[in-house]
C-alpha cells in the first residue's frame, strides 16, 4: 500500500509532531509513508472565505501532488473532510471533464488517521504506552462531517496504561470554527470556556484530540485558566512506546520525500 502524508497547513506551521507521530505509527505497523513535496494547503480557508477560485487553484494543486497513492493520510479531521465534501463541488462548477475524473477517483482514497488504522488496517491496539489519565474531546469535523465516532477512544483505551476518562458534553464544540473564532470573539470565548469547565472537571493530566485547530483554541484557553494541563494530538499519544517514551520526536527517521 502506498501512503503519503497529508500534513496540513496548521500541523506544518504549528504542530509538526502531529505529522512525525503518524508517520511513527504507521511504520510501526509496516507501512512506509511518503512526503509529496508539491502538497499545500487544501483550500478549506479560501472555500469558507468565499474564495472559490483560489481555493480551486489549490485543489487542482492538491490533487497533482496525491495522485498515484493508494492511500493520503492526514491527521486532521478538518482538511479530510473539505476534501470529501467540498472538492467534488469545487470541481463540478470547472465544467473540466478531467478534473473531475481525477477529483472522483482521489476522494476516497483520503482518509483520516483513525479511518486507515480501523476500517482499512483493523487495528486498534497500535502497540502504543502512555500511563496518563487522559479525557478526549472529539473535534466537530470529526464528529459530524466524518462520522470518525468512537474510533479514537477505542485507540485510546487500547493504549497500554492509559486511563480514558469521559469528558461532559464532549460532543459540544470548543468554538474555535476557524473563521468564526475571528468573527464571533465573544461566542466563541464563551463556549471554549464551558469546554474547559468540563475538562478541567475530568481531573485528567492530558487532554487529547483529532484535530489541532480544536487543540490550538482549546489549550489557548486552558493556559489562560490554569497553565498546568498538557494537550496532544491522538496521535502523539498513540505514537509514544514503552521503549521510546516520547523519543519518537526525534529518533524516527525521515520521511521518504517525493517531488511530485
Amino acid at each position: 500500500m502506498r501512503v503519503a502524508l497529508f500534513i496540513t497547513c496548521v500541523n506544518d506551521a504549528m504542530f509538526p509532531d502531529t505529522g512525525k507521530a503518524t508517520v511513527a505509527i504507521l511504520r510501526r505497523l509496516g507501512q512506509d509513508v511518503a512526503f509529496p513535496m508539491a502538497q499545500s494547503c487544501c483550500g478549506q480557508p479560501h472555500f469558507n472565505a468565499g474564495y472559490p477560485t483560489e481555493a480551486l487553484a489549490l485543489l487542482r494543486r492538491f490533487v497533482r501532488a496525491f495522485d498515484g497513492y493508494d492511500v493520503v493520510v492526514s491527521p486532521s479531521a478538518s482538511c479530510v473532510s473539505m476534501v470529501h465534501e467540498n472538492h467534488t463541488r469545487l470541481a463540478a462548477v470547472t465544467g473540466d471533464a478531467a478534473l473531475q475524473a481525477d477529483v472522483a477517483a482521489l476522494v476516497p482514497r483520503v482518509l483520516e488517521l483513525s479511518q486507515l488504522l480501523i476500517d482499512v488496517m483493523g487495528v486498534e491496539d497500535v502497540g502504543a504506552y502512555f500511563p496518563h489519565p487522559v479525557t478526549y474531546h472529539p473535534a466537530c469535523h470529526g464528529l459530524r462531517s466524518l462520522g470518525l465516532g468512537d474510533r479514537y477512544p477505542r485507540l485510546l483505551a487500547a493504549t497500554e496504561g492509559l486511563s480514558l476518562i469521559d469528558l461532559p458534553d464532549a460532543q459540544e464544540c470548543c468554538g474555535f470554527g476557524g473563521t468564526f473564532a475571528v468573527k464571533n470573539a465573544d461566542t466563541s470565548s464563551a463556549m471554549v470556556q464551558t469546554k474547559v469547565d468540563n475538562i478541567l472537571a475530568t481531573g485528567a493530566q492530558v487532554m487529547a484530540t483529532s484535530d489541532n485547530s480544536c487543540l490550538l483554541n482549546i489549550a489557548g484557553a486552558l493556559v489562560r485558566r490554569t497553565g498546568a494541563m498538557r494537550t496532544m494530538h491522538a496521535a502523539e499519544i498513540l505514537a509514544t512506546t514503552r521503549a521510546s517514551g516520547e523519543s519518537w520526536r526525534t529518533s524516527a527517521p525521515a520521511l521518504a520525500r517525493s517531488s511530485a
